[in-house]
């Protein structure tokens, strides 16, 4: 059962990960756009979409099944790496409520940021998923 909870697990990470690489970048094109027009609705729902059928229950799979194995592998407090990687997919979580907070105003017809924010924003969970990627490959402390 651990191996295919593993494997659940890591499928759930990737297309939660491709969603959170994904979305800011749709979000530099909105800015682009008018506000009311045709593109504007397009890239709503494209931003909709991404958020709510693929980034909300990856992110879900992804953390329920982290913890699970997390427990069964007897991980905890004392493993350096492991509080590490907590502390980056905490950072991963934070990110994808930014994400889905700015995906809200967008929907509003607000928009406060300039493409170049998300353009930078975009490069923080590539960050992160390096430190959790090498967090629990390396284990280097």
């Amino acid at each position: 059962m651990f191996e295919w909870i593993k494997a659940l697990h890591v499928l759930a990470v990737i297309s939660w990960m491709a969603g959170l690489l994904y979305l800011p970048r749709l979000m530099v094109y909105h800015c682009e756009t008018t506000v009311g027009s045709a593109e504007d609705g397009r890239f709503k729902g494209m931003e909709r979409r991404l958020m709510r059928a693929i980034m909300d229950p990856a992110s879900l799979v992804a953390l329920v099944s982290g913890v699970w194995l997390a427990w069964q592998a007897g991980y905890g407090w004392s493993d350096a790496w492991f509080i590490l990687k907590l502390a980056a997919v905490l950072g991963l979580l934070a990110v994808h409520g930014l994400l889905g907070w700015h995906r809200r105003q967008f929907a509003d017809g607000w928009r406060q940021y300039p493409a170049r924010y998300f353009r930078l924003l975009n490069e923080v969970p590539t960050a992160l998923m390096i430190v959790v990627v090498v967090m629990v490959i390396v284990k280097p402390f």
